[in-house]
Formats: structure tokens, sequence, C-alpha cells
């Protein structure tokens, strides 16, 4: 089996990289392993390698070294190939879908030789007007402030966490939470101002959110929550129960759906962000993929990790 580093350059501290590439050669040396380590020199560079890789037959694994967007890559040239699995090595400052694996994420999956003895598991992937996902795909305020941090980023002296704060503040408080939609839900039909719409394979994104707490990414089943126009007192005041998936106790204002298939639309030009790659049109339709893609991860941890109790918090099995 041959095992395939695709790097992005850019994801991570000022000399990550380098480090990251001397630990990739002592650690398959030392095992004797097949590998190849690829450098990106533009976007979809390891979208593109990963495709060539599984297309030849040949059994490979594509380790996705940076944060949510380079395993959207990965995950995107694999899925529908039986002998391509991917995994994500933590080299990015946002490696949300691997927190479903619990709090010890980053260390475990920064472990090759653990990655590359793993076992392996299929997910399903959601597909949103043609480009899949892993994770979640957000649609509503939440994808407007997301997608407009790396527009700040460019700002001299804005580092990642101020760029977020402008963008937060700007969306918040001059741009508008709402935006008019028709959302389709099975049967149901929502009709009006929508603040945030979510849809939920994995558990988190956004660096903190866990909306969805018993999401499994195995499951066939797609998650969905949908927050309508409310004020700013009240998004600030419901943010935290969202954030920490407890939309169970709000149902006036979070309503959820189970499906495999979820339909969203507007007049107005709307933002999605499916795992980090950012989406404008007016129509979206998101399913889930008949395509699923070989995930694998070190031996020893669990994804399927909640219960819930009490009617509201998840607790780990």
């Amino acid at each position: 089996m041959k095992h395939l580093f695709l790097i992005n350059p850019a994801a991570g501290k000022r000399g990550s990289t380098d480090a990251l590439c001397r630990q990739i050669v002592d650690t398959f040396t030392a095992l004797g392993l097949d590998y190849e380590i690829f450098l990106a020199a533009a976007p979809r560079d390891c979208e593109a390698r990963a495709r060539a890789a599984a297309e030849s037959g040949e059994p490979v694994r594509l380790y996705a070294c940076g944060g949510d967007g380079t395993l959207n890559e990965a995950v995107n040239g694999a899925a529908g190939y039986d002998n391509a699995a991917v995994t994500n090595v933590p080299k990015g400052t946002g490696n949300d879908f691997i927190k479903l694996f619990g709090p010890t994420y980053r260390s475990a999956f920064s472990d090759l030789a653990a990655l590359a003895a793993g076992p392996q598991s299929a997910f399903d992937l959601m597909d949103c007007n043609g480009r899949l996902g892993i994770d979640v795909c957000c649609a509503g305020v939440d994808a407007r402030i997301a997608a407009d941090v790396h527009k700040y980023k460019s700002i001299p002296l804005l580092n990642g966490m101020a760029a977020y704060s402008l963008s937060l503040i700007v969306n918040v408080l001059f741009k508008g939470l709402s935006r008019p939609t028709r959302i389709l839900a099975g049967d149901t039909v929502l009709d009006g101002e929508s603040t945030i719409i979510c849809i939920c394979n994995g558990r988190h994104y956004g660096g903190g959110f866990m909306p969805v707490g018993d999401a499994q990414p195995d499951d066939g089943i797609l998650d969905m929550l949908v927050v309508p126009k409310v004020g700013r007192l009240t998004f600030f005041r419901l943010l935290g129960a969202y954030a920490k998936g407890r939309y169970r106790e709000h149902p006036e204002v979070l309503a959820h759906f189970h499906g495999q298939s979820f339909a969203f639309s507007s007049p107005q030009e709307l933002t999605a962000v499916v795992d980090g790659e950012v989406i404008h049109a007016k129509d979206f339709h998101v399913s889930l993929s008949p395509k699923k893609v070989w995930f694998f991860y070190p031996a020893g941890l669990n994804y399927h990790a909640t219960a819930i109790t009490s009617g509201t918090q998840p607790v780990p099995l």
C-alpha cells in the first residue's frame, strides 16, 4: 500500500511544513513503508493529486495535512473509490471534523505510525450543489462570518482571532442577521427569513460549535437545524445553547429535521460553507451522496460518541 501525504504549506505555523516532512521521512523510513510527499502549490492541487492516486486502482492511504479545507479536497478526490482511504493530520488551526474522535484528537491524529496502522470506516458524504462535504454545511450569518474572515485576514496587523472578531461585528451589527429564504425539509416548507441553516453529517464546525451532538457520520441520515429570523438579543442569548447542541431545549426557535435531502433558496445570493469551502448561489440542494469515503484513524478511538439523556446534554457512550 502507498501512503500519500497531501500537504498544504499555507496551513499551520511557520516552519510546520518542514517539521512535518522530517517526521514523515523518519517515521515511514523506520516502518519500511512506501510513501510520497506532495506539496500543494495552488487551491485544489491536493484534490487533483488525490483523485489521480484513487483512479490508479492501487491501494492508497491519503493523509490530508492541513485544516478542514485540505481534508475536503482529499475527500472530493477519493470519494467512491474502494482502494483509497483518507485521514486528516491536524496541521491547520481548524480541524473540526476529527473532533468527533474525542478530546485527544490532535495528538492522536499527529501520531503517524498509529495512523498508518489504524482501522478504517466508510463515512457518508453530503452533496451541496455538486461539492462533497464530510462534516457540516452552514448557510446563514455563521457562513457569512466564516467566508469574510479570509477577506479581513489580508488587513495588516489582523491575526486570525482579530479577523474573526471583525467579521462577526460587521455581519451581525451592520449587514443584518437574516435573509429571506424558502426551505424544504421533506413535507415541511418554511417561508420567511432565516438566520442560520446548518446541515450536519459530522458534529463540529466553526472552531467551537457542536449544534447536533449526536450526529453520526455513518448512519445514512443528515441533521438540519434552522434558526428563523431573530433579534440580536435573542441571537446572542441562544448562541451558547446552539453551540453546545442543546437545541431540544428551545424548539420554539431551533427547528430540527432528519432527512437525506434538503433544499433552500432566496431571491438574494446566499453564502454557504461546506467544510471550509465557500459557495455562493441563490439555490442550494444538499443531499446524502451515493458516494462514500473510507476514513482511517488511530486504533482505540471511537467516533460513535453520544447518547441523549434527559432530553438535553449529549453523554459519551
